[in-house]
């Protein structure tokens, strides 16, 4: 919120922690060779580092964290789009209601916004039309970005299935091969770090430790990522497939509605409704209600009758 443009620094702060700890834990210091060729998480690391960056450079084209978020959930209409074209999948019609739902709300989302960036440009008349053009350019940058990482998905999905499933070991080439990238954003990076170390002094409760905010919320965030990651990583090997992409969607709900309440975003009825279409749109295609049914029925028969 301070600094808006801070997306690469974060980024870069991300992706070499976890690429550290994955040369430790993961690579074993170099000796363990990967079981997938590494010329395949080349073309993957492409993709990773290019959504990456330009869902950061989205945010400095007037486009709001949450109407970022919702839009991020489109994924799954991205990915299914790309399944049926290309790997020529086929879907049950609950599916496709559930595509239909999700493209309707963040269709209400993005243009409630559209309107909201009108709206506020107008104060200004010669800097009006030209923050409208940037936010229509943030709009085709997510756009853009989402079906980058669709593609990445089903290219991951042949790789399992042709070299077997390497989550660990793909999570770290994925944060370690795209760190020499990063230096062509390093004058961007130097400067929010220079501008990080200007923000104002904070004392970390309990240990003490004097440091710039900026710097001690960049601590909080890389630590906070590698519990999100590390945490789906664990829940994909002890649960189904179905139970992790609710959770995720779940998350992304509180998120949503973290960021609406904590830093009064503005977010309208419309925008409420269009976030019911996505995240019912996003069960629906989880198939959560079926899975709830026999769970339901076994309780209703447990159920004491009624004298």
């Amino acid at each position: 919120r301070q600094f808006p443009g801070c997306g690469n620094i974060v980024t870069f702060s991300q992706f070499l922690f976890i690429a550290v700890e994955g040369f430790i834990f993961e690579a074993n210091f170099g000796r363990k060779h990967p079981a997938i060729p590494i010329r395949n998480y080349f073309i993957m690391v492409a993709m990773f580092f290019t959504v990456s960056v330009v869902n950061n450079y989205a945010l400095n084209l007037n486009i709001a964290m949450p109407l970022h978020m919702i839009f991020r959930s489109g994924s799954l209409i991205a990915s299914m789009a790309l399944g049926v074209i290309i790997l020529k999948k086929r879907y049950s019609v609950s599916k496709y209601t559930s595509i239909a739902l999700v493209s309707l709300g963040i269709f209400t989302c993005t243009f409630m916004s559209a309107k909201q960036v009108a709206s506020d440009s107008s104060l200004n008349q010669e800097d009006g039309p030209q923050a409208f053009l940037w936010w229509l350019l943030g709009i085709a940058a997510l756009t853009f970005a989402l079906l980058m990482s669709a593609r990445m998905g089903i290219f991951q999905e042949t790789l399992y299935q042709k070299f077997g499933k390497h989550s660990k070991e793909a999570l770290f080439y994925n944060h370690a091969l795209p760190l020499p990238g990063f230096l062509l954003l390093a004058p961007n990076i130097y400067q929010h770090a220079v501008l990080f170390s200007q923000s104002e002094l904070f004392q970390v409760p309990v240990i003490g430790l004097t440091l710039p905010i900026m710097w001690f919320y960049l601590l909080m965030n890389v630590i906070t990522q590698y519990i999100c990651i590390r945490g789906v990583f664990i829940l994909t090997t002890e649960c189904t497939s179905l139970t992790v992409t609710l959770v995720v969607t779940l998350r992304k709900f509180v998120s949503l509605i973290f960021s609406i309440l904590y830093f009064q975003n503005p977010f309208t009825g419309w925008h409420w409704l269009g976030t019911a279409f996505v995240f019912v749109g996003t069960l629906m295609y989880t198939e959560v209600w079926n899975s709830l049914r026999p769970f339901l029925g076994c309780c209703q028969r447990r159920r004491p009758k009624e004298e």
